[in-house]
């Protein structure tokens, strides 16, 4: 298990250690260089706050504040002398709007006996890891890195910290990172005021969330460990907050996922809008809107990923003078995926403007910039159906035609139909029943033995099909066998009996075959099991899926239930995502319980 919890405030975020070590932080975004990378090498910057004594001698917990994103570590020596450190990212209402700096606070206090504690903070300056020389000023450390400064201020004796100096620990220390601005006032007032303030802020969106009878505290763990991949500043939805981190250890799979993808980020406002939260989904439209009217290009074509800053994330570059996470190289910055053509993305991104046209609480939205927007998406899914691209899972090589694809066709299409008969899209040049039974037909003609397949010229199975059933294609039968078909072909096994774990598909790609389970596709069939009206089934997986959280209830991207090992970037966005959506799907109404 990835031994890490998650802090951020929707501005920044870091991993923090069981052992009490920030060994991941990029500034000033998520998508920036590293500044604290030890996560990936072992000279990849720190900022530690560790006993005197080796790691092995000590015991550590952590575990998060309830119902919020502040965590709480807990080291524990044999002589009965222990320890703990707050960590978290201010975020809380401030003179009419959500402050958010680009700050971290660390607030270390004794629990018992006389505790010896030894601070390192190592940044380096990006993906150079070069280490970066501290300036001493009078009650802060200041790092210049790439035209910009990072300051640590702490009452923390300088000379302590910069020499690295054991120390007892016999009252609070206090640390705060921030990067571009100072803090002017008392440091013990300001960390207190902002943990009381950003404490109440968590839990007053937590009690704001709509929360399903069961699998409450997985669900609410999920809400703001999904929270912390949204970047505010311009709506974008990370998939992930970090990069490189092995699928498969040792193998060539590392990748970054530090950007929005567009399909992530529909299913991330599907879960959002079953939680109850719609200011997600309100900037992220914004954040469509400029990606899909900034030039005659993405009028005709959206790339399916972009940066935070909406620029693509090219080139993908590799950085030989990074070890890897555990010796898994490359360690890669960028996404070749960029450049695809994936066209599931129209049908996505038109599920995602949908609940614009239905509900009307949204009744602002409606304007004719959005529908513009959906009826140049309506004609991108047309025309894509049928056509060859690289497919939800990114082929690099080889693209064909993928019923994935032509699903999303099929939803997208099928949406703007309801729309155009609610009143909505009466301009609209193409008959939209026509297109979608097309699309349902390219459908059909890649199903064998009444189950779908990944393409008509690929028989194999494919767990993103369990979308089928989700999305409610109208023709059950093909659900019912397709979903039954997914459960059993892709299944992990161990010792011959099922895990509750599924690959995402088994045939040869780029890379081979691929070795471990992915996370969001279990939580996929547990959805679509629930729509088919098969919920023992469904409840009897989705209780194995949850073996996969490490320590402080976080999914990363894949799983070997076998090793009880997680693999891939971490946490992930998808697996949390299906983890909300899943349990709503097999939850009875509060209705069944008050």
């Amino acid at each position: 298990m990835y031994q890490y919890g998650l802090i951020g405030n929707c501005q920044i975020s870091a991993l923090i250690s069981a052992q009490g070590s920030l060994d991941w932080l990029c500034l000033p975004r998520p998508d920036s260089p590293p500044i604290f990378g030890k996560i990936l090498d072992q000279e990849g910057g720190q900022f530690s706050i560790s006993a005197s004594v080796p790691s092995s001698e000590t015991t550590t917990t952590q575990q998060y504040l309830p119902n919020t994103n502040i965590l709480i570590t807990t080291i524990s020596l044999p002589n009965g002398d222990a320890f703990r450190i707050t960590d978290f990212c201010p975020r809380f209402l401030q003179y009419g709007r959500i402050y958010r700096p680009a700050a971290l606070f660390r607030i270390v206090e004794p629990l018992s006996g006389s505790p010896s504690i030894r601070v390192c903070c190592k940044p380096v300056s990006g993906w150079e890891k070069t280490p970066v020389r501290p300036i001493r000023g009078s009650s802060h450390v200041r790092y210049d890195i790439q035209g910009d400064y990072l300051r640590l201020l702490t009452n923390m004796p300088l000379t302590y910290l910069c020499e690295e100096t054991p120390v007892i620990l016999t009252s609070k220390m206090y640390f705060a990172l921030t990067w571009g601005l100072g803090i002017e006032d008392d440091l013990v007032k300001v960390s207190h005021e902002f943990l009381d303030q950003t404490t109440k802020y968590w839990r007053t969106w937590v009690k704001q969330c709509s929360i399903p009878v069961v699998y409450q505290e997985e669900v609410i763990r999920s809400a703001l460990a999904l929270k912390l991949n949204c970047y505010e500043d311009t709506g974008a939805i990370l998939a992930a907050p970090t990069t490189s981190l092995p699928e498969e250890p040792g193998g060539p799979r590392n990748w970054d996922y530090r950007y929005c993808w567009l399909r992530d980020a529909h299913f991330s406002l599907s879960a959002f809008h079953n939680l109850g939260q719609f200011e997600e989904m309100e900037g992220f439209l914004k954040f469509l809107l400029n990606v899909g009217y900034a030039s005659e290009q993405s009028h005709d074509r959206l790339a399916p990923v972009y940066k935070l800053s909406q620029d693509l994330p090219l080139p993908e570059t590799e950085y030989a003078n990074w070890q890897g996470f555990l010796g898994s190289r490359p360690v890669r910055s960028h996404n070749q995926a960029a450049e695809h053509i994936q066209s599931d993305v129209y049908g996505e991104m038109i599920l995602t403007l949908a609940p614009i046209f239905f509900d009307n609480r949204f009744i602002d939205l409606r304007t004719k910039e959005h529908e513009a927007l959906v009826a140049n998406l309506v004609r991108l899914c047309e025309r894509s159906i049928s056509q060859p691209d690289a497919g939800p899972w990114e082929i690099r090589n080889g693209w064909k035609e993928h019923s994935f694809t032509n699903l999303m066709c099929w939803a997208g299409l099928d949406r703007a139909y309801r729309m155009q008969q609610a009143g909505f899209l009466r301009d609209l040049p193409t008959n939209l029943d026509s297109a979608r039974a097309r699309a349902a037909n390219a459908l059909l003609q890649a199903t064998k033995d009444k189950a779908l397949r990944n393409g008509p010229t690929d028989e194999s199975y494919d767990a993103s099909l369990a979308q089928l059933a989700i999305l409610g294609f109208p023709n059950r039968e093909v659900c019912d066998t397709t979903i039954t078909q997914i459960k059993h072909a892709l299944a992990v096994r161990q010792d011959g009996k099922e895990t509750g774990f599924f690959f995402r598909y088994l045939r040869q790609d780029d890379f081979g075959k691929p070795q471990s389970s992915f996370v969001i596709c279990s939580f996929w069939v547990v959805q679509a099991l629930a729509k088919l009206g098969r919920l023992d089934e469904a409840k009897q997986i989705m209780n194995q899926i949850l073996t996969g959280a490490n320590g402080v209830g976080l999914f990363a991207e894949h799983f070997v239930p076998e090793t009880r090992v997680q693999l891939g970037n971490f946490p992930q966005a998808y697996s949390h995502v299906g983890l909300i959506n899943a349990a709503f799907a097999v939850s009875p109404p509060w209705s069944d319980v008050l």
